[in-house]
């Protein structure tokens, strides 16, 4: 079983408005789709559960300008975050990039993930020759940037995001050899041995994946709002 995560960028003409406002404006911190269903006589109707981090206010007026939004329901977490469940009409647009799943035999690993510029990020599984083909199906004005592709094993998902291969040794290495017992009982130099490479090297690693680590938690299940990088997603 394959697996692609892949960055998908479209034109601003093919944007759903929600998306437009994420791009244009400065009132989204962060953006997740939890899970969606398409139904209708026709697949025309979907229905979708996004996780959100922004002005709230701001927000509604958006969504509630959106002509193909039939009704929506907004659930506050906090100041700064709410789930918001949406019932929408399925726009043509939409319609015509899903065409390139729609004869394959994949499966799409929530959440999607949007960025500041309403580009979304995906991790989707299924057999090589149908993710190829998913891939070349995508209509040619969408930017697609492939980020990963291999063997599906995402056991350690929930908290590392999208940390690279090499991250993840690194923090296996660190465990493996104590560097994040109490009291430590090995240093920096022990991982980088563990790992074959340079000190400095083991230590970058250690830090961007904690660093990485950590703006998951504290985004997700931190009590007080913070701000982080927005360009960066959180897988």
């Amino acid at each position: 079983m394959k697996y692609l995560d892949v960055r998908l960028r479209q034109p601003d003409r093919m944007l759903h408005p929600m998306q437009r406002f994420i791009r244009e404006g400065d009132a989204v911190r962060y953006e997740e789709l939890r899970a969606w269903n398409i139904l209708g006589p026709e697949g025309d109707r979907e229905y979708e559960l996004f996780y959100a981090e922004a002005d709230r206010e701001v927000y509604v007026e958006a969504i509630e300008a959106v002509d193909s939004v039939r009704w929506y329901d907004l659930t506050p977490i906090d100041d700064d975050s709410f789930y918001v469940y949406i019932c929408q009409e399925t726009r043509e647009e939409d319609v015509r990039w899903r065409e390139s799943f729609a004869a394959l035999d994949l499966v799409i690993v929530p959440p999607v993930i949007y960025d500041s510029e309403a580009a979304f990020y995906m991790t989707i599984v299924g057999a090589g020759d149908d993710l190829q083909a998913m891939l070349e199906g995508l209509p040619d004005e969408i930017d697609v940037t492939v980020r990963a592709i291999g063997e599906y094993d995402r056991r350690h998902a929930p908290l590392t995001g999208d940390l690279t291969d090499r991250q993840l040794e690194a923090v296996e290495a660190a465990v493996a050899v104590g560097y994040y017992e109490v009291p430590r009982e090995a240093g920096v130099e022990s991982v980088a041995e563990r790992l074959g490479c340079a000190s400095s090297t083991a230590a970058t690693l250690l830090q961007k994946a904690q660093a990485r680590v950590m703006r998951r938690l504290v985004r997700r299940y931190g009590r007080e709002g913070t701000s982080g990088e927005r360009d960066a997603p959180i897988g």
